[in-house]
């Protein structure tokens, strides 16, 4: 219909799938996007102005953030990684709408994990305990 008014996702509903695991719900995702490196040329008989030539893709690494429960599923990964089995999977972020349907993918192809932070512990404090991973990646691809 034309005219119809659409509005946007919300950001705190989504989802996090990935090849063969299957932690729970992840509180924070962030980090992705891409961007393409700029290469400047000039041959000598053209303007003093370059040429702007598109370069390499490069994609940021994705942090996943996570409360702490006794799920041991993203450590063995990163744990893998260290001991030098890398294991690279498919990651698929998913934005969900308020009737709760998949409304936006984006898929994180070949991740692995790069850095793996443990939570920081005081007494006087009462919020929960985040574990958080980063992933490097060769590209996304986005769906709807």
């Amino acid at each position: 219909m034309a005219g119809e008014r659409k509005d946007p996702y919300r950001r705190f509903r989504y989802r996090v799938e990935m090849d063969g695991i299957q932690q729970a719900g992840f509180s924070e995702v962030t980090g992705f996007d891409a961007s393409l490196d700029i290469v400047e040329y000039r041959e000598g008989n053209e303007v003093i102005t370059p040429r702007k030539l598109p370069g390499l893709a490069k994609y940021g690494n994705i942090t996943l953030k996570w409360g702490v429960t006794d799920s041991m599923e993203l450590w063995n990964w990163i744990n893998d990684c260290i001991q030098g089995k890398v294991s690279r999977k498919s990651v698929t972020i998913i934005a969900i709408n308020e009737e709760g349907s998949d409304v936006a993918t984006w898929k994180i192809i070949e991740a692995w994990p790069t850095k793996y932070t443990a939570p920081d512990f005081s007494a006087t404090a009462s919020e929960t305990a985040i574990e958080s991973l980063e992933l490097a990646h060769e590209g996304m691809t986005r769906a709807k």
